[in-house]
């Protein structure tokens, strides 16, 4: 067995049952206990996401935090990811999805609020919060090395190819097979052959990252608050556009996709095959796209201008709800619409023909349009993610500023060599590191429940009584001891 098999394999396993399980038995537990709250109180939590709070502590608005991190979530996944659970899944995959981002919403709302009820202000007062602040200050100091483990993991992920390789190879893939298909200008590189578009636009991106990346968290958000929306609205407008074109065809896909989550269209296999295929399927993609239970999108919203936890775990559900209840949802559907999934193709090419069969414009249009999309997708992700990792080495280095200016220097190194890559391996590993973020995370989120639930009390006791939103100050009642929870002698 060759590296990249060993990889593959294990790869498979954390991405597989366990993991399933464990997410979503977290995400049915805090949903629960939270009486459903991302449905009774999603619109307040879509109120607060554009109706910052003024008055509190933080670096960035609750909504450039929320932005932050969408730039991290919103990815090729929600393009390519989605087309490729349903083609291996079927229809029913995409009915899956959202049963995984509604119970995921649970969950990062809890991780929301303890970014913020556990983050620390450095010495230059910059807020400092995550699943390594919480598991320390909130589970206790001898629980330190599982915070250390999360970093550890967050880091090498970011650093080995989600944020890096990954992206920018998925930009000067597109660029190539848009503007050079054929792979007639080339240069010689490496001492191999390159299209001068895979050249150029590595270049490009390169620098735009330097640009952002040099001025740190706050740049980060401004970036993430102008392109985030702006993509959201630009892809949204394009697969509702293609549903609109293809109305009559809406109940038959609504009927592929409830059938389908139930095996109730299995040709081989029987039913029940056919239903936990597309279960494992749909819900494997949901957890990777959105990002839920993994713990780091809590990272962003630690930095929030807010005094209120629950504020900014209300905000912070609202991103699964954007991310895949919206995003994933419109490329589902329009790839169902279409029967793209039905063609033989696979990843982008699916997508790529659901947007030609669909949209009213000429197959060159639909490429550039799609190609502009999946750009800005993994920039944004490239520039949400070196904040990821930042704040991870951060923790592992007690805020050394020499380290943080070494890794975006590394960082940008990697945007630029990662086009002339083999990138296979290196994804492949990149997937273990992220899986492996939610281990600790989903352990500091089941014991720190009780504080979730009580801090969630209390706020929506204070708002049903005088509407005042207002965290309570005595710390008897506001900073939980770690002895009530069981986790400290």
């Amino acid at each position: 067995m060759d590296l990249g098999d060993m990889l593959s394999r294990i790869n498979d396993f954390i991405w597989g049952i366990p993991m399933i399980v464990l997410i979503m038995g977290v995400g049915i537990f805090l949903t629960i206990g939270l009486r459903g709250i991302q449905l009774r109180k999603l619109p307040l939590a879509l109120k607060y996401m554009v109706n910052n709070e003024e008055e509190g502590e933080g670096d960035i608005s609750s909504f450039a935090a929320l932005c932050t991190a969408l730039s991290a979530t919103i990815g090729t996944g929600n393009i390519v990811g989605v087309a490729t659970a349903i083609v291996a899944g079927g229809p029913g995959a995409l009915f899956w999805m959202e049963v995984a981002a509604l119970l995921g919403m649970a969950t990062k709302f809890a991780e929301g609020l303890l970014a913020l009820k556990f983050r620390v202000f450095d010495k230059n007062g910059s807020a400092l919060g995550g699943p390594f602040y919480y598991i320390e200050n909130g589970m206790g100091i001898k629980w330190r090395w599982l915070g250390k483990m999360f970093a550890l993991f967050g880091l090498l992920a970011g650093l080995l190819g989600i944020g890096t390789f990954t992206q920018i190879n998925g930009i000067t893939s597109a660029a190539q097979s848009f503007f050079d298909p054929n792979n007639t200008s080339t240069v010689a590189l490496f001492g191999q052959e390159y299209s001068w578009s895979v050249v150029i636009a590595g270049a490009v991106v390169t620098l735009a990252t330097a640009i952002v990346l040099i001025g740190g968290v706050k740049r980060i958000a401004q970036v993430a608050e102008i392109i985030v929306p702006a993509m959201i609205v630009v892809y949204v407008s394009l697969c509702l556009l293609m549903v609109i074109l293809n109305y009559s065809k809406i109940p038959d896909a609504f009927a592929q996709i409830f059938e389908g989550a139930f095996g109730l269209r299995a040709v081989s296999g029987g039913a029940l095959g056919a239903m936990i295929v597309a279960l494992q399927k749909g819900v494997a993609r949901g957890i990777f796209s959105n990002e839920s239970g993994l713990g780091s999108a809590p990272i962003a919203a630690a930095a929030a201008k807010t005094n209120e936890p629950v504020r900014q775990g209300l905000v912070s559900m609202t991103g699964t709800f954007i991310d895949t209840i919206i995003v994933c949802t419109m490329t589902g559907l329009a790839i169902i619409l279409t029967g793209a999934w039905e063609t033989g193709l696979d990843g982008a090419a699916v997508t790529i023909y659901a947007f030609s069969e669909a949209l009213p414009f000429s197959n060159a249009i639909c490429s550039f349009l799609l190609m502009m999309c999946l750009s800005f997708f993994a920039f944004t992700t490239i520039i949400g993610w070196n904040y990821y990792s930042e704040r991870c080495l951060s923790y592992l280095t007690n805020g050394s500023l020499l380290g943080a200016k070494i890794f975006r220097v590394v960082h940008i190194l990697a945007i630029f060599i990662g086009p002339y890559m083999t990138i296979t391996a290196v994804w492949t590993l990149a997937d273990i590191f992220n899986g492996l973020m939610a281990f600790p995370n989903l352990i500091a989120l089941i014991a720190l429940s009780p504080v979730v639930f009580r801090e969630t009390k209390g706020f929506l006791n204070r708002l049903q009584a005088d509407g005042s939103t207002s965290p309570v100050t005595e710390i008897e009642e506001d900073i939980p001891l770690t002895s009530e929870l069981g986790l400290e002698e």
